[in-house]
C-alpha cells in the first residue's frame, strides 16, 4: 500500500474534486486563495547531518512550493512542532522563519507540542488572480512538457554525491518562476517533489491525455555518470522544482530558466524515449 493508493480513500469521503491539485482552492473575494498542508518526519524526512535550521527551512520550503506551483505568492504560513527534544525548537523556528521571509510568507500561528520523534506540520496560505490560478488539470495534445532546474539532484545527495547537499537540505521553491509561468498561460503544472516520473503519472490521473518524455533532454546532476544520472533525474524525488506543460507559441517564458523534455499526446499513457515510463519515485509505503 502507497500513499496515492490511500489517496483514493479520502477521495470517497471527500470528493475527488478536493484532491486534484497541490493545492486547495477557496474563493477570495476577487482573488482565490490557495491551501496546503505538509507533515515531515524525522524518521522520513530530516536525514541525519540536517541542521535544526535546515529542518525548518525545509518544512517551510515544501509548503510554499505546492503555494508555487499554483502560481500563487504565498503569504502565510501555520508551523505546529511536536518535539521530542525541546532544544531543537528555536533553530527549527528560525529556519522556517528565514525560508518565509525569503519567499514573501509571514508566520502567523501555530502549536507545539510533545512528540515520540521530530515532527513538522506546515500549513500555508497564498493568493492569485482567478486569472493566473494554475491547476494540474489542462494539458493538451501538442502541448510541450518542461521542466525548472535540474532534478535528481536531492537524491543524488542521498545516493553519496554531497556537493548536492544544499539541493536536498535546502530547497528553493520556485515562487518568482510559478507566478510567471501562470501569467504566461501554462495549461497545467505542479510541483515535481516526488520525480519526474510519478509527477507525469499524477497529471495524466486528472487529465484526457499522456505524455511523451525524452531522456536525452532532461537535465541531469552534473559529476554523476550515466547511467546512474539518468536514474535519478527521472526517478529521484527530493526536488522541489516546477514540471509544466504549455502550448508551443506561449514558450520560452521571459525569465524562466527551464529545458523542455517531451510532449503531450492523444494517448493517455506516459512513455520514456518511446517505451512506458515505470511509475516510481519517492512514496510513502506500508
Amino acid at each position: 500500500m502507497d500513499d496515492r493508493e490511500l489517496l483514493k480513500t479520502v477521495m470517497r469521503i471527500v470528493g475527488e474534486e478536493n484532491c486534484r491539485d497541490d493545492c486547495a482552492i477557496l474563493p477570495c473575494g476577487d482573488q482565490v486563495m490557495v491551501a496546503t498542508t505538509d507533515m515531515l518526519h524525522k524518521t522520513t524526512d530530516f536525514v541525519d547531518g540536517m541542521t535544526d535550521w535546515q529542518i525548518g527551512w525545509m518544512s517551510a520550503a515544501v509548503t510554499i512550493s505546492d503555494i508555487a506551483s499554483m502560481g500563487a505568492a504565498p503569504k502565510y504560513l501555520l508551523i505546529a512542532v511536536g518535539l521530542d527534544r525541546w532544544e531543537q525548537l528555536a533553530g527549527v523556528m528560525q529556519g522556517a522563519k528565514d525560508c518565509c521571509t525569503r519567499f514573501g510568507a509571514q508566520i502567523v500561528g501555530g502549536d507545539i507540542d510533545r512528540h515520540g520523534e521530530l515532527t513538522v506540520v506546515t500549513t500555508g496560505l497564498g493568493l492569485t488572480s482567478r486569472r493566473d490560478l494554475a491547476r494540474r488539470e489542462g494539458a493538451w495534445p501538442g502541448d510541450l512538457v518542461c521542466i525548472t532546474g535540474v532534478p535528481g539532484q536531492a537524491q543524488a545527495w542521498l545516493d553519496g554525491y554531497k556537493q548536492f547537499e544544499k539541493a536536498l537540505f535546502e530547497p528553493q521553491p520556485r515562487v518568482a518562476e510559478g507566478q510567471a509561468l501562470a501569467r504566461a498561460g501554462v495549461s497545467a503544472m505542479m510541483d515535481d517533489s516526488d520525480g519526474i516520473a510519478l509527477s507525469l503519472y499524477d497529471l495524466m490521473s486528472v487529465n484526457t491525455c499522456g505524455f511523451a518524455i525524452d531522456s536525452a533532454f532532461v537535465p541531469r546532476p552534473d559529476e554523476v555518470p550515466e547511467p546512474q544520472a539518468r536514474e535519478l533525474a527521472l526517478y529521484g524525488g527530493g526536488d522541489y522544482e516546477l514540471i509544466f506543460t504549455i502550448a508551443p507559441d506561449r514558450y520560452p517564458v521571459a525569465g524562466v530558466p527551464c529545458t523542455v523534455i517531451g510532449t503531450v499526446t492523444e494517448k493517455r499513457s506516459v512513455l520514456v524515449d518511446g517505451r512506458p515510463m515505470e511509475k516510481r519515485g519517492y512514496q510513502h509505503r506500508w
